[in-house]
């Protein structure tokens, strides 16, 4: 039997944390703040903590699988090989299809910062076409890229954080606002299940595991990395907008980092931080079409999505097929869907893709294991908490697409 093409390995620590960065640091660390404070006040610091820990036993899960099974595909591959075919195309269904929604979300962004009034979509579709074209060309070039991106969405921040602390100097006492509480733990959870969202990116790190060098060592350590950076990067942005704002200031605005600096006396810093949030959404978007190439790709193989897509360039060593496919349905939404609720659609399908990660972790054998289980334990806990606290038509909306991904497998097996 003949083995399908695989994607070459050409990946190290350096570019595989830098791709799970730009994923972490995209749009989220300039817009999240706004719903997150708006569901908690201040609570938003504890949400923060919570989904920071949350997202480390869920890396922690995805580095110790993608060390044991170093392919394309993340916790689709996983599901499958751990826990059977069904729980590994329910992770890669919603890892595409809520993926593919957080893609076009990403694109808007951009496009909201950089395009002209009235020119929002075709920017944003004209984004997304550009950066499917990067990838088409190798995983060398989007890590290429992705290394400028990360790097000017550094600086932006640093100029932000600069502005900010330089100018007129935030209220220390505006931190705690009317206390971390005041909105309960129900919103305390809501923040978290919110600001999750953002550090999601070092899955990204997983769905390439075929193309890492020396992938059993340098998965965990790049997730690991690239995780940490960003909880740091994101508490020193929380501590600043809310010193800077108060509470009901990040809730009330959209761009709460530009305002930051905006109402201080370094003004002249606003628009580094408007060129900075749309860099960060065009890392986030790039990083997100290498992803669903990946999991599409190793979908395909398995004939869970159309075969076609399995397809690898004999040149680029890139799913060419797959990405294309999956650009042009990203430019499809981008065309015809309202996005402002895009966010809680993808959540859906993502915390049920990391539920069967910990479940998958959960199960390997001794020889497999690097981190305790009791961490994987803690992981699926939260993820099924944090499903709760999303907005109901965002649950309704989760549910109705994992309907669709069933009965469209279902039908798939009955007629082979």
């Amino acid at each position: 039997m003949n083995q399908p093409p695989t994607l070459a390995r050409r990946l190290g620590t350096f570019d595989a944390s830098l791709i799970g960065l730009g994923s972490m640091i995209g749009a989220g660390v300039f817009a999240a703040f706004t719903p997150a404070a708006a569901a908690a006040g201040s609570g938003l610091l504890i949400g923060l903590v919570v989904a920071a820990f949350v997202a480390f036993c869920n890396a922690t899960s995805s580095a110790q699988l993608a060390a044991a099974y170093p392919t394309s595909g993340g916790t689709y591959v996983y599901g499958r090989e751990r826990l059977g075919p069904w729980p590994g195309f329910l992770a890669g269904w919603g890892f595409v299809i809520g993926k593919t929604a957080s893609a076009a979300a990403m694109a808007m962004t951009f496009a909201a910062y950089a395009a002209p009034q009235g020119w929002e979509r075709p920017v944003a579709i004209a984004a997304v076409v550009l950066l499917t074209a990067v990838n088409y060309h190798g995983v060398t070039r989007t890590a290429g890229l992705t290394r400028v991106l990360v790097i000017a969405v550094l600086a932006a921040l640093a100029v932000s954080l600069t502005a900010v602390w330089g100018g007129s100097g935030p209220d220390f006492g505006n931190v705690l606002g009317e206390g971390l509480l005041a909105q309960g733990w129900y919103g305390v959870l809501q923040s978290a299940g919110l600001l999750f969202f953002a550090f999601a990116g070092y899955a990204r790190i997983a769905t390439m595991g075929e193309e890492v060098r020396e992938p059993r060592r340098t998965i965990p350590r790049a997730i690991i990395i690239a995780l940490s950076i960003s909880v740091v990067l994101y508490a020193a942005v929380a501590i600043t907008l809310l010193a800077a704002l108060d509470p009901d200031g990040v809730a009330g605005n959209p761009t709460p980092l530009a305002a930051a600096v905006e109402n201080g006396s370094l003004a002249w810093a606003a628009p580094v931080v408007r060129v900075g949030a749309a860099v960060a959404s065009l890392g986030a978007l790039l990083a997100l079409v290498a992803g669903l190439g990946r999991t599409s790709l190793a979908m395909a193989r398995e004939h869970d999505l159309p075969h076609a897509l399995a397809a690898v360039h004999p040149k680029y060593k890139v799913p060419h097929k797959a990405e294309i496919t999956i650009g042009a349905v990203i430019c499809v939404v981008i065309a015809v869907a309202d996005l402002r609720g895009a966010i809680g659609f993808s959540s859906f399908g993502v915390l049920l893709y990391y539920l069967v990660a910990n479940i998958a972790a959960f199960t390997q054998p001794a020889e497999d294991r690097r981190y305790p289980k009791a961490l994987q334990v803690a992981g699926a806990i939260a993820c099924v908490v944090l499903v709760t606290t999303l907005p109901p038509l965002s649950v309704g909306l989760g549910v109705l697409m994992f309907a669709v991904g069933i009965l469209y497998r279902f039908l798939r097996l009955r007629r082979n």
